[in-house]
């Protein structure tokens, strides 16, 4: 079985459990723990104060996040809407080579109120006109967003925000990242299996906005990814070349073409020897050319050795 893993925060919807408190929070306060001060504020406020507190909600933002605040990058010193939209005008094909780079998140340090244009250090209510400028704040990613539809949440192990709901996800510290719970005492784990790049498109999956499945075989890689290579009729990991589903009915399907497939006199006696990709059997088995079933399995999963 495959399933989806929590993502680091990112701006659209997930599905499922998944993208991965939305319990009784104060006005501007989702992380309380980390948020104390701002909370206790919060709660102590009159009907007036909890308006000025959410004026704006949702009404400002980019394509990733809704907050109402922007950034000044620490890298380049220019302001952006977020770190996401930096790192892609910053990493544009029209920019050169030698000045594309990405914005070290944690080591933001100013940003400028969107309903009051007060430039000031990283906090959640504005110093000048008092509005929280995001309703889910981390004072540790430095992250502002307004949709806390999406529960987000700081995990320690993995050092960075992601979503779906603490109570949905547990974080695997051999594998390195969160998965769902449903994965507890099943996945198979790899070690630092979040830790590189996903193995069709290449982007770095531990830091991906995008859904994130956990093969088999413990192997990681995009949704998408795996999506497009079902409709390519690839079922095998790129890394290890496991099989990604039950294929149980298409070795069925195998098994009545080779059947129906009687191999040439020449060839009825050829032996091969085969190792199995799925679980790692050698055999020496008749030759034909369909395909070789391994004698352990009975898989067609495998290969001439």
């Amino acid at each position: 079985m495959e399933a989806v893993v929590s993502q680091s925060e990112r701006p659209v919807d997930h599905h499922g459990s998944i993208g991965n408190e939305n319990k009784t929070q104060a006005p501007c306060s989702i992380l309380a723990k980390q948020n104390d001060t701002t909370a206790e504020v919060a709660n102590g406020l009159n009907s007036f104060g909890r308006e000025r507190l959410d004026e704006g909600l949702m009404q400002y933002g980019c394509s990733h996040y809704r907050r109402r605040c922007r950034i000044r990058a620490p890298c380049c010193n220019e302001i952006f809407d977020c770190r996401h939209c930096h790192n892609e005008a910053k990493n544009s094909i029209n920019v050169d080579r030698r000045k594309r780079h990405d914005m070290p998140r944690q080591q933001l340090q100013q940003v400028i109120c969107s309903l009051c244009g007060t430039e000031q250090e990283v906090r959640q209510v504005c110093i000048n006109c008092g509005v929280c400028m995001g309703k889910y704040f981390c004072a540790t990613c430095k992250l502002f967003d307004d949709d806390v539809s999406k529960q987000q949440y700081h995990c320690n192990g993995c050092g960075i925000c992601r979503i779906g709901g603490r109570e949905n996800f547990f974080h695997c510290y051999r594998c390195g990242c969160c998965y769902s719970t449903i994965l507890k005492n099943s996945h198979a784990c790899v070690e630092g299996a979040m830790h590189h790049d996903c193995p069709v498109c290449f982007e770095y999956l531990f830091e991906s906005r995008y859904d994130v499945s956990v093969l088999p075989c413990g192997h990681t890689i995009h949704v998408h990814c795996l999506k497009e290579m079902r409709e390519h009729l690839q079922y095998a990991c790129p890394l290890c070349s496991k099989s990604v589903c039950d294929m149980s009915k298409v070795w069925e399907k195998l098994d009545m073409e080779i059947a129906a497939t009687p191999m040439p006199e020449s060839f009825q006696n050829k032996m091969v020897r085969i190792l199995c990709n799925d679980c790692g059997a050698t055999s020496q088995v008749q030759f034909h050319v369909v395909a070789q079933k391994c004698q352990k399995c009975k898989s067609y999963n495998t290969r001439q050795t």
